[in-house]
C-alpha cells in the first residue's frame, strides 16, 4: 500500500470496531452502493469485545468465536475490509487519509471510528511481565495463560472491566484483590446504593476489595511480577489487572484541525466541524440533548445506534429516533442492565428487595425519569428503557410497588 490507492471516492471507515464494522453492514442495508473501506489497527477480522472480560479469558475458545460478521460476508456485502493498518493523517482539503506506509485513499464521507487504548500506569516495575490491559483480543489471550487456579490476582480499578475480570477469577480458584482509587466501586457509572451492593457481592465471595487504595508501584524478581504495592502494604500478585479507563484514539483527527476534547467533539448526529467527516462510538463526544452536553459513552448499544445512524444520513435517509443509553454487566449469577444517566437525579426508588439479587434503582429528576439500574431483572428492564428514553413522569410510590405490573406502567 505504499504508493497512492487510486479509486473512486466512496466512504472511508477508520475502526473496525463494533461501530465502524455497524456504520459499513449499515450503509449496505440502508441502500448505498458505493464504495466502502473499513480499516483497522488490529490483525482481526471485526470482533465483540465485550465477551473478553465475561468469559473469554477464562475459556478455551478461539478468537474467532468473536467475529461479529463471517469473515465472506464483508467481499459478499462489497466492503473492503483492511486489517493490520493504520490511518495516521487526515487531509480534509483533498479529501484522503494516509497510511502509516505512506499509502494513500480518498473518500467521499469519512467516519471516524477510532475508539482507544487501554490506560496504562507510568510507575515503579510498571514493565514488569504479569501486568496486563485488557482492550483487544491479544490482552485476553495474555491473561489467559496465567488464568489458573491458585494464582494471585491484583485488580487496579473498580469499574466494570476490572470487577468482571476478578469474578471470573474467584469462581476459577483464583486469589483476588481488587484496588480502587475512589470510596466506592463502579463510581463513574451508578450512584451508591449499587455501588454498595456490588461491593458486598464482591467480598460475599472472597475478593479482597481495597477502597480509597493509592497504587504506588509494582515489584518483581527476574523480571516477573511478586507483588503490587499500596500505600504501605505489598500485596502479593502472579498478575496484575489494570483497568483504569480509556485513552481515546482523537489524535489524527486533532491533528487534522477537528475539535477534539476527551473525544471528537460532534453535533446530536454524529457531525464533526467538517460536514464530510462523523465520528462515532468510543471516540466520539457527541451532544446529547437530554443532559444538555457533549458526552462520550464506551458501550456497544452505543457503537451501533451511532454506526446506524450515520448510515442513514450517508445514504440520504432520515436519522432514526435516538433512545436512552444502556449498558449491561455479567458478574457471577448477576446480570446487571443500565439505561440512561444517572448523574443529576434528585430522588431514588428501589423496586424490589436487594437481598434477593434481583431488584430494579430508578433515578428522577425534577419527577422525570432519567436513568434506571436492574439487577437480574431482564424483562422489566425492556420497559424501564421505554420509560426512560420518554423522560415519563411516575408516582415514586406506584414505581416502588411491585405489586402494580411495569408493563402496565408503560401503556398507562
Amino acid at each position: 500500500m505504499s504508493e497512492e490507492v487510486q479509486t473512486d471516492p466512496g466512504v472511508v471507515i477508520v475502526g473496525a470496531g463494533q461501530a465502524g464494522c455497524e456504520a459499513a453492514f449499515a450503509l449496505r442495508a440502508a441502500g448505498h452502493t458505493g464504495p466502502i473501506d473499513l480499516i483497522g489497527r488490529e490483525p482481526w477480522p471485526p470482533y465483540r469485545r465485550p465477551p473478553l472480560s465475561k468469559q473469554f479469558i477464562a475459556s478455551d475458545s478461539a478468537p474467532e468465536s468473536l467475529s461479529i460478521k463471517p469473515a465472506p460476508a464483508f467481499a459478499k456485502a462489497g466492503i473492503t475490509l483492511r486489517t493490520a493498518t493504520e490511518v495516521v493523517a487526515i487531509d480534509r482539503p483533498a479529501q484522503t487519509v494516509r497510511f502509516a506506509d505512506g499509502g494513500t485513499l480518498p473518500y467521499r464521507h469519512l467516519v471516524l471510528a477510532t475508539g482507544g487504548t487501554a490506560r496504562r500506569l507510568d510507575l515503579p516495575g510498571s514493565t514488569l511481565r504479569g501486568i496486563h490491559a485488557l482492550r483487544g483480543i491479544d490482552d485476553a489471550l495474555a491473561i489467559r495463560g496465567g488464568f489458573h487456579p491458585g494464582r494471585r490476582l491484583v485488580v487496579v480499578g473498580g469499574g466494570f472491566i476490572g470487577l468482571e475480570v476478578a469474578a471470573l477469577a474467584i469462581q476459577h480458584g483464583m486469589s483476588v484483590s481488587v484496588l480502587e482509587a475512589a470510596p466506592r466501586l463502579l463510581s463513574r457509572v451508578t450512584a451508591p446504593m449499587m455501588s454498595g451492593f456490588y461491593e458486598h457481592v464482591h467480598r460475599g465471595a472472597g475478593v479482597e476489595v481495597q477502597l480509597g487504595a493509592c497504587v504506588d508501584g509494582f515489584v518483581g524478581e527476574d523480571r516477573d511480577l511478586t507483588g503490587v504495592r499500596c500505600g504501605n502494604h505489598l500485596l502479593p500478585a502472579d498478575m496484575a489487572l489494570v483497568g483504569v479507563g480509556l485513552h481515546v484514539a482523537d489524535e489524527v483527527a486533532a491533528a487534522a484541525g477537528l475539535r477534539v476534547d476527551n473525544g471528537i467533539l460532534t453535533d446530536a448526529q454524529c457531525r464533526t466541524d467538517d460536514p464530510d467527516i462523523y465520528a462515532i462510538g468510543d471516540c466520539a463526544r457527541s451532544w446529547r440533548a437530554a443532559s444538555s452536553l457533549h458526552l462520550r459513552l464506551e458501550s456497544v448499544p452505543n457503537a451501533i445506534e451511532q454506526g446506524r445512524m450515520v448510515a442513514q444520513l450517508i445514504a440520504g435517509l432520515p436519522a432514526p429516533e435516538p433512545q436512552a443509553p444502556w449498558f449491561w454487566s455479567d458478574q457471577y449469577d448477576l446480570k446487571l442492565q443500565m439505561v440512561g444517566l444517572s448523574a443529576g437525579h434528585d430522588q431514588e426508588v428501589l423496586r424490589g428487595q436487594i437481598e434477593s439479587r434481583a431488584f430494579m434503582v430508578f433515578y428522577l429528576r425534577e419527577g422525570a425519569l432519567i436513568a434506571c439500574d436492574a439487577v437480574n431483572r431482564v424483562a422489566d428492564f425492556n420497559i424501564a428503557r421505554k420509560l426512560v428514553t420518554e423522560a415519563r413522569r411516575i408516582d415514586p410510590a406506584v414505581l416502588a410497588d411491585e405489586g402494580l405490573p411495569l408493563k402496565d406502567l408503560a401503556i398507562a
